[in-house]
């Protein structure tokens, strides 16, 4: 049985201090309820009312105030490099594909299709194991492919439904 039950999430800056930490993979950061494990063998249930992405230093806050510093593990990526990055990116995209974007290289998750696009259009691929934390969606979400459907400046929300 969790040790402790958790329902509040409190975004990057936000808060102050942390009494644990967990470090979640990209796809265990995206949650409703789950039970994780702090890096100190707690067992906490995490139970939101909608399916969430979690960022890298949000916190989750049990019911007992313990503060909880959500932090992204290590996994298994692939670093593209290339003199092309722009275009490389914007096939990555094109393809719903989470990257995280840095000054000299690209970050996703190991996918040997994906992969062997890439280097078809010259990039270098290189296995590597990183913290992931790829860029949020265009309308400020964790996810770059969430299925939300949001009101912009642009267009009216018309309508709405759940996957």
């Amino acid at each position: 049985m969790p040790d402790h039950l958790t329902r509040t999430i409190h975004a990057a800056g936000t808060w102050h201090k942390a009494d644990a930490r967990c470090e979640l993979t990209y796809d265990q950061r995206f949650l409703r309820r789950k039970v994780i494990s702090t890096t100190d063998g707690q067992s906490v249930l995490v139970d939101l009312e909608h399916t969430t992405s979690l960022n890298n230093a949000d916190a989750l806050e049990t019911t007992a105030g313990v503060m909880i510093e959500v932090a992204a593990a290590q996994e298994a990526l692939l670093q593209i490099t290339g003199d092309n990055l722009v275009q490389l990116a914007w096939h990555i995209g094109n393809r719903h594909t989470p990257c995280q974007i840095e000054a000299d290289h690209l970050l996703i998750q190991t996918d040997p299709v994906i992969g062997h696009m890439l280097t078809h259009l010259g990039a270098v691929v290189k296995e590597v194991q990183r913290a992931f934390t790829p860029e949020g969606g265009a309308y400020g979400h964790g996810r770059t492919h969430s299925h939300e459907h949001v009101a912009t400046a642009h267009a009216p929300h018309l309508h709405s439904h759940d996957h």
